[in-house]
């Protein structure tokens, strides 16, 4: 079991899984009063399943930050503000973009490597209530390109599900 924080209800059950699937998706609107960080200045909304996919990565930054994620289409993505209290910290590749509050610090969402075209979103910033089920994924981040190699619908995860169905 694994405990993103408090903002979850404590009747969640988190399952750690190595496969995934990107089927099932229905737009859930999460408004604006759901998703924030911790100091209320920077606001999102995010269309998702109510049934969370989030991914629990080894990679050097993930561990230090604990971060725990789940991914969105960019199109399912809306920040409604604080983008002048957004800060961004890139290492290595230079190609995930870690956003992060200028003043409580939390990291409430962030480009990913993986998903470029997408976002993944902090579960635990959310308000209890919003989230059905979530199933937690290891990410072995210190072997990134293999794991992606390995993981054949991680990329999906941030087109939007038109795109993916057809796929199918």
């Amino acid at each position: 079991q694994l405990d993103l924080g408090r903002h979850f209800d404590i009747s969640l059950t988190f399952f750690v899984r190595r496969s995934n699937s990107t089927t099932g998706i229905c737009p859930l609107l999460l408004s604006e009063s759901k998703l924030y960080c911790h100091c209320g200045a920077v606001r999102f909304e995010v269309w998702s399943s109510p049934d969370l996919h989030v991914f629990h990565c080894n990679c050097s930054i993930c561990t230090k930050k604990q971060n725990h994620h789940f991914i969105v289409p960019k199109d399912n993505f809306k920040l409604l503000q604080g983008k002048e209290n957004l800060t961004t910290y890139t290492f290595n590749t230079h190609a995930a973009k870690h956003t992060f509050c200028k003043t409580c610090g939390v990291q409430s969402f962030y480009t990913p490597r993986s998903n470029p075209d997408g976002y993944g979103v902090a579960p635990h910033c959310l308000d209890p209530g919003s989230v059905r089920s979530v199933t937690v994924e290891r990410f072995c981040g210190e072997k990134w390109e293999e794991s992606m190699e390995a993981h054949k619908t991680i990329r999906d995860m941030s087109k939007p599900n038109e795109d993916v169905q057809q796929k199918e």
